[in-house]
């Protein structure tokens, strides 16, 4: 009978790289994290296990950006502002000017199949509002360039094995990549896995949580101009015919199908499935599986059936699964549904969402020093984090991060021990919106019930 563990002998690693703050996840959280850092002058090592950076934005094919206003305010800019202007500049990510945001039916019908409407209204039709549709390697590429602009040094195809502390303080982190299994040491690291590996790893409480995931999909021939005349001039046949497409693929949004900044091409967030754990490897690989199966079912369906779809062909399936929610930080702060539903303002807010805010003690994990988290994975309630876990305040979060790293370090203290009004002060001259100033429908935490 084989045994059911196996002893792995101690050995000596090298050390591939120092830095004053080392990020691990080049996702969207991770990569604004690093480059914020950076920009405040710490010397910065970014670690991603995949050939690009992105993470869910680029490689999982999550391709709008929402979340991020509130009503006609802008509540998440900063880096995320940045990185869309420069996709914008390359044609690569598109949003309706303010002029044509609101309760217009006839802006609904021009914008709405880009997906670039408020989903949270009970109004229907949802507002046109600000979020951004954008193409995957557009990411990728105005990422890479803010990345190298800002002097960072980049580590593809590395993953991450394990943490390394040192008396209750993080020190660095072990990584395993084709070159073996290495060491990267820092003064500071930020945990933007998605996952909460590296502070899980550190011994940091967590809590787990479980939702649907997807295998996102890309399809490309699409006639929009006809997919979009019939819904509207066909409303009837078209929730019929609609209804049939995804019960064939067995569980999406109800606007399976979005364009994208690519003529022909749609994006398709689905399908969804339930009952699956992102952390445990037999159950990702049936939801490749499966995701495969209905997706192709969905294809055929949808070219014999569906006006707009006839020439339809599978561009490519996302590389990431979609995976959102697993770990999740048991922070100095744990954010509740109660919070982000009620708007909950905090005094020591350092991120916003589309109207809520997050306190800089929810990137916190307790009882070790040194170590920042940002990102799904940050210390929230399940039933919180699946309504606020999306790109933009995760970039956010992210931003904030990094600029509290480079201050503790530039100030000799623990990360925990930041000016966090200085932070938040920060924040703002560069662009970012911290929530420092609460809105006129927040809900002061002071006088919160």
């Amino acid at each position: 009978m084989l045994p059911s563990t196996y002893s792995e002998p101690a050995r000596d690693l090298r050390v591939a790289s120092r830095a004053d703050v080392v990020v691990v996840g080049g996702g969207p959280a991770g990569f604004s994290a690093a480059v914020a850092a950076a920009r405040q002058g710490a010397s910065v090592c970014l670690v991603e296990r995949y050939p690009y950076l992105g993470g869910l934005a680029s490689g999982g094919m999550v391709l709008v950006l929402d979340d991020m206003c509130a009503g006609a305010e802008i509540t998440v800019r900063g880096l995320c502002g940045e990185l869309v202007d420069r996709m914008r500049a390359r044609g690569l990510a598109v949003y309706p000017p303010e002029e044509e945001r609101g309760h217009d039916p006839a802006m609904f019908r021009k914008w709405s199949r880009w997906g670039l409407f408020d989903f949270n209204t009970h109004t229907r039709p949802h507002p046109i509002c600000y979020a951004v549709a954008f193409d995957p390697d557009g990411w990728k590429r105005a990422s890479d360039d803010m990345v190298q602009e800002a002097g960072i040094e980049l580590r593809l195809h590395s993953l991450f094995a394990g943490s390394i502390v040192r008396d209750g303080r993080m020190a660095g982190v072990v990584v395993e990549s084709k070159a073996g299994r290495e060491a990267i040491m820092g003064d500071v690291v930020i945990d933007a896995t998605g996952d909460l590996d590296v502070a899980a790893s550190a011994g940091a409480r967590f809590s787990e949580g479980a939702y649907m995931v997807t295998t996102v999909f890309r399809l490309g021939g699409v006639d929009t101009d006809e997919a979009e005349r019939f819904q509207f001039e066909e409303p009837e046949r078209h929730a019929v015919l609609d209804l049939e497409a995804r019960r064939v693929i067995g569980g999406s949004w109800d606007y399976w199908w979005l364009k994208t900044p690519l003529p022909g091409i749609v994006w398709c967030n689905c399908p969804h499935m339930t009952g699956l754990d992102g952390m445990k490897v037999e159950d990702l690989t049936r939801a490749e599986f499966e995701g495969r199966r209905r997706i192709h079912a969905m294809v055929e369906h949808v070219r014999a059936k569906l006006p707009g779809f006839a020439d339809c062909y599978v561009v490519d399936v996302a590389p990431q699964t979609g995976v959102r929610q697993t770990r999740m930080l048991d922070g100095e702060y744990v954010v509740t549904k109660e919070d982000v539903t009620r708007r909950v303002h905090f005094p020591d807010s350092v991120a916003r969402g589309r109207d809520y805010y997050t306190p800089f003690r929810a990137l916190l994990p307790r009882g070790i020093d040194q170590l920042l988290v940002a990102g799904r994975h940050y210390s929230a309630t399940p039933q919180a984090q699946k309504i606020s876990r999306e790109i933009p305040p995760c970039m956010a979060m992210g931003e904030a991060a990094g600029i509290a790293a480079a201050m503790a370090l530039s100030a000799g203290t623990a990360v925990r021990g930041i000016d966090v009004a200085e932070l938040q002060r920060r924040l703002r001259a560069q662009g970012a919106d911290p929530g420092d100033q609460p809105s006129a429908t927040a809900c002061v935490a002071e006088h919160a019930a």
